[in-house]
């Protein structure tokens, strides 16, 4: 049995080495790291929420969103005449993002939030956009977000790692903004696994996903099915726990081996 980028494999055929842009290397491949299956989408709009997101995040994101579909409507959202919203001057023009001004009507109330919410259902109700990117890590879209995906809408999040967990729930994926912000910078991404009770979340989501996949008579499941399973739970994504595949998470469980069959496809088998 030979062995081919630290998996197994039952063949002794070789398996050529898959070039990538390097972009997307940086930022992780999308769809290959997020478990779930995506359609392509021919409409996405990236709602930003300047008050609530880095800028930093821009150019990762959209690489995200590249490989999901075409990202046709860009808006940000804030009070752009504040100095601590002076950074997104030049993104903005950069990347081809609509600003839309919200002055501070009253102390208290925000809207920036209610300007960017109905937006989107304005959009949703024209009836052109078949997936949303939303930018923010205000839980007080966490309306906007269910009612979005209860017409069948995709959407897709991107916060920081405090974001409420109501919130992330809700998105179809959610994804940590520091993490992919880490990523393109060439850095070591944050710790991988946190916290021992981190580590055990992860291995107990992975081997009830494992379980529940359907597995050969030596007790092998394909990678890809067991991903997608794991991904019913929307804060999935391998690059929340500083992984850029989801083969790398596997390697690095030490209950788990990997093995790359004659067809290509990747297969997982629980040692004990």
């Amino acid at each position: 049995m030979s062995c081919h980028l630290g998996v197994q494999t039952r063949s002794r055929k070789h398996v050529g080495h898959h070039h990538i842009n390097s972009a997307l290397v940086r930022a992780g491949s999308a769809l290959h790291n997020m478990p779930m299956a995506e359609t392509t989408l021919n409409n996405i709009a990236l709602l930003i929420d300047a008050d609530n997101t880095s800028p930093q995040a821009i150019d990762p994101v959209l690489t995200v969103m590249a490989e999901l579909g075409q990202v046709n409507i860009r808006r940000a959202y804030g009070n752009f005449a504040k100095d601590n919203l002076s950074r997104w001057d030049k993104i903005t023009n950069k990347f081809g993002i609509r600003p839309q001004q919200q002055f501070d009507i009253s102390k208290g109330k925000n809207a920036t939030d209610m300007a960017m919410t109905i937006d989107a259902i304005d959009l949703l109700y024209q009836g052109k956009v078949d997936g949303f990117g939303l930018m923010t890590s205000d839980s007080d879209f966490t309306p906007l977000v269910t009612r979005l995906r209860q017409d069948g809408i995709l959407v897709y999040g991107f916060g920081e790692k405090k974001t409420p967990e109501a919130f992330q729930a809700v998105c179809t994926r959610f994804l940590y903004i520091d993490e992919l912000i880490a990523s393109t910078r060439d850095e070591a991404p944050a710790a991988k696994l946190e916290s021992t009770a981190q580590m055990a979340d992860l291995e107990d989501l992975i081997l009830a996903a494992y379980r529940e996949a359907k597995r050969d008579e030596e007790g092998f499941a394909r990678l890809h099915q067991v991903g997608q399973i794991a991904g019913n739970r929307s804060s999935f994504d391998v690059r929340n726990y500083g992984f850029k595949s989801l083969s790398e998470l596997f390697e690095s469980l030490a209950n788990f081996k990997l093995e790359r069959r004659a067809d290509n496809q990747i297969w997982v088998k629980r040692l004990r």
